[in-house]
């Protein structure tokens, strides 16, 4: 059975919420400009549809029974949400919209790059980006969807793999024209991220480790908490930065940066999307999940070339 078979019609309750609110059926006849005949037989058809008296008849006006009391509070809170509701949804440049968090590498080198592509498919929309070097998850801020750096597995929302961990160290030609008699180059200067909440993504010793080399001699001498500045400082020629695919794909492809090993380190790990445990989803939110989906795909098939 449907809602709207088991509710009498729509004018009928507005007929009831007037004369209740007011105390008369004269007075609501009036506000709604109707007659005081009108309204009193929108109350009789709902009295003998609920087989119960709404009102006290009584000289000067009416007053509502313990039943009718009830159905006024329903009836009012009701009308007051199709109100609201209808006011909203007439509001001039009313629009769709996604709330995103995501970190600042993904955000600068992944997303909005692709992000375009989206929003043309659909002008209305307003997208809001919360960025942070750590991505804020959907049970705990404003946020639609998150896309967070880790192991989905360890992760406490539920997640789905955009593309896993690669990486490669990278460099700015300038700096290894500085270094023309260096024996190798784990012995230039290094950059490092900082892991300040244990995403335990490729670091140094890691990365030594997966290539069989041994560690460098000297510490990294510039440590950031942000990868868009790793990456500018790499580009500037100030060290090798471990380069975080697709991140640094523009960047070689143009030369700004080499790579200094033909092949990309793997992990077990890498961005996921992360979904809010115990709430829906607006419709527009799920054709944006399919997308991302649909552009980690993508972003998958490409690398896969390249290693090729």
């Amino acid at each position: 059975m449907s809602v709207s078979s088991a509710l009498p019609p729509l004018h009928r309750l507005v007929a009831f919420e007037a004369a209740a609110r007011l105390g008369s059926f004269t007075a609501a006849a009036q506000e709604l400009g109707s007659t005081q005949s009108a309204v009193s037989q929108h109350i009789k058809h709902l009295e003998a549809d609920l087989g119960s008296t709404l009102f006290h008849r009584m000289h000067r006006g009416v007053v509502l029974t313990r039943t009718g009391s009830r159905v006024y509070q329903w009836t009012e809170e009701g009308l007051k949400t199709l109100s609201t509701g209808y006011r909203e949804a007439k509001k001039p440049g009313r629009h769709e919209s996604i709330t995103l968090s995501t970190d600042y590498a993904l955000g600068t080198y992944w997303l909005l790059p692709r992000l375009r592509n989206f929003r043309q498919r659909h002008p209305d929309l307003d997208v809001r980006l919360v960025t942070a070097q750590h991505s804020v998850s959907p049970d705990e801020g404003d946020v639609d969807i998150g896309l967070a750096f880790g192991d989905g597995h360890r992760m406490h929302e539920p997640t789905q793999l955009l593309f896993p961990e690669a990486v490669v160290p990278v460099c700015s030609p300038g700096l290894l024209a500085q270094y023309p008699d260096m024996g190798h180059w784990k012995d230039l200067p290094l950059l490092e991220l900082e892991d300040e909440e244990g995403n335990h993504w490729f670091d140094w010793p890691d990365l030594f480790a997966a290539l069989g080399l041994q560690e460098a001699s000297k510490e990294p001498e510039l440590i950031f908490n942000n990868y868009t500045l790793l990456l500018q400082a790499a580009l500037s020629g100030q060290g090798v930065a471990i380069g975080w695919s697709p991140f640094v794909e523009p960047l070689l492809e143009t030369g700004a940066l080499v790579a200094l090993t033909d092949t990309a380190m793997r992990s077990n790990q890498g961005y996921q999307i992360v979904f809010p445990s115990n709430r829906e989803l607006e419709p527009i939110v799920l054709e944006f999940i399919d997308w991302l989906i649909e552009e980690g795909r993508q972003t998958r098939e490409e690398r896969a070339l390249q290693s090729n």
